[in-house]
């Protein structure tokens, strides 16, 4: 089975977190949002019914800090993929909630939104 760029990139920012939880305990609190993949009409219903909605970002840390309630990321595999209308949507509402809610192009960017906002210092 082949798994694309995106899910690619997801598994590696949760990795990282995992690697990084003993040292920073906020980050056990680090979630996927699934809500993506091809679905069958019926099930697709289903979960609209059971509260999944369009274009919610893929990435949600629920942890306050000084300035914001929580982060939010919205993952894309590369600057070349586009944001959709309803991703841009939650981003912009997220945030007039003071809520960090933010695109990432990659696994590595989303790392460095993480690491700013639990200002994660390198140890080694």
């Amino acid at each position: 089975m082949k798994i694309n760029k995106e899910t690619q990139e997801q598994i590696a920012i949760m990795d990282w977190c995992r690697w990084q939880e003993n040292h920073y305990p906020e980050l056990k609190m680090i979630f996927h949002i699934v809500n993506e993949g091809k679905r069958s009409s019926r099930v697709g219903v289903e979960l609209q019914k059971m509260g999944m909605k369009r274009g919610i970002p893929d990435i949600c840390l629920p942890v306050p800090n000084a300035e914001y309630h929580g982060l939010y990321i919205e993952l894309k595999a590369d600057k070349t993929k586009r944001i959709s209308k309803e991703q841009k949507e939650w981003l912009e509402k997220l945030s007039s909630y003071r809520y960090k809610a933010v695109r990432a192009n990659g696994a590595d960017e989303a790392i460095g939104i993480i690491k700013e906002y639990l200002n994660i210092k390198e140890r080694w």
